[in-house]
């Protein structure tokens, strides 16, 4: 376990410095620089391009950016004056990332429970409801889903705010517009896997011996069938975070997606750097738990990774 353990450590770690290394040059690659304004005379553009250091070499302006990360140093922001990209970062993560865990929180507890009342009730109504909620989550994006949530359960029916986060009731509406895509994925999943299980000679056996089904259910079937749902969590945790870019813009919530769209339009490389290394870090710190969890749960992936 310990070695399995190091090796997706050190895979991470790879992970990380590619993300960095290949944004870094590609930002330096988008047309113009935060300086090209009609604003800046060419003495004050020379002036602010000296100050962050673009002056200098590329590979040298690499080489201090990776020595500022060590060091948990993001920079500053080219548009905020005066704000570092820490400091940026550090006021509108909590926002997004509220709305992310609940929105997790509630595709996955949701999913699991449809997918398996669903392969429970296989043929019947409810086998028939659950389907078609999967089809609706997977087929409409989540900004559409937000707008429609907005309109007949904020507008029309006016159970729920429509705009702001300052409050429990106002992060049920984009939580929720969120949450449903991923939500009709991870009950398609565990439905066809509890399918797939049911049918093993193991829950035959099972039978066999006058286990009740409840036992049989939650001891045997969901215990194996959680496992395909377990190896897209990192994916999904990645989809549902970078999703919250767009839902944040619907329902008016300060997180940093408002930051980071701003940021591309305006050239700011320290801040598409500072906050996509950020959410790099997160997301594969995600997937490595995922796939430590993962390796706990089924030895045969450890032994497949020896």
């Amino acid at each position: 376990m310990f070695k399995y353990v190091v090796k997706r450590v050190i895979a991470a770690i790879i992970t990380l410095w590619a993300l960095v290394t290949i944004v870094f040059f590609l930002v330096r690659l988008m047309p113009g620089d935060p300086f090209t304004s009609a604003k800046l005379t060419k003495e004050v553009a020379a002036n602010m391009r000296s100050y962050y250091g673009f002056d200098k070499p590329l590979i040298q302006q690499y080489f201090t950016y990776l020595a500022n990360l060590l060091h948990g140093n993001f920079g500053y922001s080219m548009k905020y004056t005066n704000k570092t990209v820490n400091y940026i970062i550090g006021q509108t993560f909590p926002y997004s990332a509220d709305l992310g865990i609940r929105a997790l929180v509630m595709a996955v507890s949701f999913g699991l429970v449809l997918g398996i009342i669903a392969a429970r009730n296989r043929g019947k109504k409810l086998d028939f409801f659950c389907v078609i909620i999967a089809i609706i989550g997977t087929s409409i994006p989540d900004f559409i889903m937000g707008a429609i949530l907005q309109y007949f359960f904020g507008i029309k029916w006016g159970l729920f705010p429509v705009a702001k986060y300052l409050g429990f009731r106002y992060t049920i509406l984009p939580a929720t517009a969120l949450a449903f895509y991923t939500l009709a994925s991870v009950s398609r999943i565990m439905r066809s896997s509890m399918l797939e299980v049911t049918s093993q000679d193991y829950i035959k056996t099972a039978r066999s011996k006058g286990l009740s089904e409840f036992r049989i259910t939650f001891k045997h079937q969901i215990r194996n069938a959680i496992m395909p749902v377990m190896t897209i969590l990192g994916p999904t945790v990645a989809s549902v975070l970078t999703g919250t870019f767009v839902i944040e813009s619907i329902f008016a919530i300060p997180g940093m997606g408002k930051y980071y769209v701003s940021s591309v339009n305006e050239n700011d490389y320290a801040m598409i750097l500072g906050m996509t290394v950020f959410y790099g870090f997160f997301l594969v710190t995600c997937n490595l738990i995922v796939d430590i969890m993962y390796g706990v749960a089924d030895p045969r992936v450890r032994i497949g990774k020896r």
